[in-house]
C-alpha cells in the first residue's frame, strides 16, 4: 500500500472513530443507549486508532460490544455464556467510564471480572464483527457521498455549458 493511501485510511479511520454509527441490535433499542456509553465509545475508538500504529489489529472496542449486547439483551434473552459476557464487559466499561469521587461500582452479585476462553473468543468475534460492520457503513456513506458529489457536479456542468445553437447563415433566413 503506497504511503498517500496509508495515510488515507488512517484518517478516514480518525474520522470514523468520530463519525461511526453505533452498531446495535435492530429491534428499537438503540436509541436507549446511555450518553455515557456513547461517550465512551468515541473515546474507545480513538484509543483503538492509537493501537494500530503500534502494529496491533483494529477490532470494535469493549464499550462497542457492551452496547450491542445491551440492545440485544433488551431484543432477546441471553444464554448462560451471552450473560457472563454482557456482564463481564459491562463491568469493565461501567468501571472503566466512573470516577472513584462517584462511588458508583459494579453491583457485587452481578460483577464478572473473567471469562473462559470460550467466552474470551465469542467476545473477540463480536468485536471484529462490529468493526467489519461499521467499516462497512463507512465505505457506504463514503460511496454515497461521492455518488450525490457526482450528481450535483453533473448538475452545475450542466448549468454553466451554453447551450448550442446555430447561427443564422447568410441568405439562408427568411425575409
Amino acid at each position: 500500500m503506497t504511503a498517500e493511501r496509508e495515510l488515507e485510511k488512517g484518517i478516514s479511520e480518525i474520522v470514523g472513530a468520530i463519525c461511526d454509527p453505533i452498531i446495535v441490535m435492530p429491534g428499537g433499542w438503540g436509541d436507549t443507549l446511555p450518553d455515557w456509553l456513547k461517550s465512551a465509545i468515541t473515546l474507545e475508538r480513538l484509543i483503538e486508532n492509537m493501537k494500530v500504529i503500534k502494529g496491533e489489529e483494529m477490532t470494535g472496542t469493549d464499550a462497542e460490544a457492551c452496547a450491542y449486547l445491551y440492545t440485544a439483551g433488551l431484543t432477546a434473552p441471553f444464554d448462560h455464556d451471552w450473560a457472563q459476557i454482557y456482564l463481564y464487559i459491562t463491568t469493565k466499561v461501567y468501571e472503566k467510564q466512573r470516577t472513584p469521587q462517584s462511588g458508583a461500582t459494579m453491583p457485587e452479585d452481578i460483577r464478572v471480572e473473567s471469562l473462559t476462553r470460550n467466552q474470551e473468543d465469542d467476545l473477540n468475534r463480536l468485536k471484529r464483527w462490529l468493526y467489519e460492520r461499521r467499516v462497512k457503513a463507512r465505505q457506504e456513506r463514503d460511496r454515497d457521498e461521492k455518488r450525490q458529489e457526482r450528481v450535483e457536479k453533473a448538475a452545475r456542468d450542466k448549468l454553466v455549458q451554453p447551450e448550442l445553437f446555430t447561427l443564422p447563415t447568410e441568405g439562408g433566413g427568411k425575409g
